[in-house]
């Protein structure tokens, strides 16, 4: 399995309704992807505070390499993560992907 985890610089000016919104769209990609096992998204709540600016985000778990390679290109995937990218505080400089085998 795959834990495909993104953390998130959103615009200030995003209204909680707008992140809502947006983080509800990517759980919607579980019913129109196959081999997405399970979306979890929220604010980061790190007592650390060594999340550099990365105060929101999301993981999706894949149940292997080739069910997360195909949601990568799936369209769906690229119109929501094309929406991801213009919340962001700088594009893609905005966001970090990091996947980890599980």
């Amino acid at each position: 399995m795959i834990l495909h985890c993104v953390f998130l610089r959103l615009k200030a000016a995003m209204t909680p309704e707008e992140k809502q919104s947006l983080f509800q769209a990517i759980v919607a990609l579980k019913e129109v992807i196959p081999g997405i096992l399970d979306v979890k998204y929220g604010p980061n709540v790190s007592p650390e505070g060594l999340h550099g600016g990365f105060v929101d985000g999301f993981a999706v778990t894949f149940e292997s390499v080739d069910a997360r390679d195909a949601y990568l290109i799936h369209p769906e995937h690229v119109a929501v993560g094309e929406r991801i990218v213009s919340s962001t505080d700088g594009g893609l400089a905005g966001l970090l992907v990091f996947d980890l085998n599980i």
